[in-house]
């Protein structure tokens, strides 16, 4: 008996196999593959004449699979399905070859965890482009979002059943003080926050979160200064202006000579990835997605 040389079978005889064993007759199969009846059956033909059995039996009930014919139409479909998979699979990678991944962030966000999820991204797909839009607001983030001016999100989770949310990481807030003021314990009492003005954020997110922290202090505190930039704040704080409170994420990197003290309240801020749902996204977005739950935490992101 001589053997069976496998490389010899055609896939077009192997579709052939699969649909007329689907539709139990071959004009149907020579429809659906848009072929001759007569195309068809002699693809039928020559497989079964390669491997020495018998496939299917014609009749009047149709074309029916033998007991052989059976077995062989489930590698059959197991090839075919493979086949689809390798296609599926380039067809990814000519996405990440050519990709573009827009990205809104929070500006402290953008500086210290961006950068090494997009040092991870092009170590795999160096082709990608990553454009990255910073904002202040809440916001305007989730409003980038709705307008497809972005693909992801990279700051506090928009609101809504219409998008989908990925933690990365919990940005406590802190309590900056000047140099000149002597040490301090590692957290403060209310009483001795209520010795400083304070500096605070006038951005809404930031602002409403720290105003209702300090409703719950136990003394009164003397907001004296409401201001946009981080930057601005800490530059207030060196010259003994007063006490500042921000989000780690957002001072950093904090001065050497200011001291960073804890809150007398908890006090965080959820930084998360998110995406518009059910809407069919470029594969460099999931790519770029995957490198930034890669990163970790906060301290791995501002040590790079």
């Amino acid at each position: 008996m001589s053997s069976i040389n496998p490389f010899k079978v055609k896939i077009s005889q192997l579709r052939a196999l699969v649909t007329v064993a689907t539709h139990h007759n071959f004009s149907a199969a020579a429809l659906e593959l848009e072929l001759s009846q007569s195309t068809v059956s002699h693809a039928i033909a020559a497989l079964e004449d390669q491997l020495g059995v018998q496939l299917l039996t014609r009749g009047r009930q149709g074309a029916n699979l033998t007991p052989v014919g059976d077995r062989v139409v489930h590698h059959a479909q197991a090839i075919l399905q493979h086949l689809e998979e390798i296609s599926h699979e380039a067809n990814r990678d000519k996405g990440l070859k050519a990709g573009v991944v827009k990205i809104a962030a929070f500006r402290s966000v953008a500086t210290h965890l961006l950068p090494g999820a997009i040092a991870r991204l092009h170590e795999l797909y160096p082709q990608i482009q990553v454009q990255i839009t910073e904002f202040d607001e809440g916001y305007d983030v989730e409003k980038a979002l709705l307008s497809h001016q972005a693909d992801i999100s990279v700051a506090e989770p928009p609101g809504g059943a219409e998008f989908d949310t990925w933690p990365l990481l919990r940005d406590e807030y802190v309590v900056l003080l000047s140099p000149h003021l002597g040490p301090h314990p590692a957290q403060l009492t209310w009483e001795q926050l209520a010795k400083y003005p304070l500096i605070v954020p006038s951005t809404s997110i930031c602002a409403d979160r720290i105003h209702h922290c300090l409703q719950n202090a136990a003394v009164p505190v003397n907001i004296a200064y409401k201001i946009r930039e981080d930057s601005t704040m800490i530059g207030m704080v060196l010259q003994g202006l007063g006490a500042t409170i921000l989000p780690r994420m957002a001072a950093e990197p904090i001065p050497d000579r200011i001291q960073v003290c804890q809150l007398p309240c908890t006090l965080t801020r959820t930084i998360s990835a998110a995406l518009l749902r059910n809407v069919l996204h470029p594969p460099a977005v999931y790519a770029f997605l995957d490198a930034l739950r890669g990163v970790g935490s906060f301290s791995e992101a501002i040590a790079g």
